[in-house]
């Protein structure tokens, strides 16, 4: 499904995505991936939720980049993550939100065409 139209000289933008499928700036992505404005990480470990790790939550707050706000997808539907991930976003002041990949998607390019320093990180498989 496309949910984009174009941000003209914006950063990454999530044009598409599909169950197990996301599209940013014409390149397809079959696992999960870190998205900020100026930055992908590929092959970002977890593939699902259960596999999350506070060292995978390090790895996006981590400098030059530590963002404003992250949003988690957790695939085709919402699911809650475990209180330590909330927690760790929130002893660290960075706003934190999940919800199904779809969503974060398309709130990710929101805020990301409104200029803020976010990061998505969708947990594809």
């Amino acid at each position: 499904m496309q949910i984009t139209q174009n941000f003209g000289n914006a950063g990454n933008i999530i044009q598409a995505y599909d169950q197990g499928v996301v599209v940013i700036n014409d390149v397809t992505f079959r696992s999960s991936l870190i998205i900020l404005p100026d930055s992908l990480h590929e092959q970002w470990k977890p593939q699902n939720l259960e596999e999350l790790t506070e060292s995978h939550l390090e790895f996006i707050v981590a400098p030059p980049a530590a963002p404003e706000l992250v949003i988690l997808g957790t695939g085709p539907r919402f699911r809650f993550p475990a209180a330590y991930v909330q927690k760790f976003f929130l002893q660290r002041g960075i706003g934190f939100e999940s919800m199904d990949t779809p969503a974060a998607c398309r709130t990710y390019n929101i805020l990301m065409a409104e200029g803020r320093n976010v990061a998505c990180a969708l947990l594809i498989r």
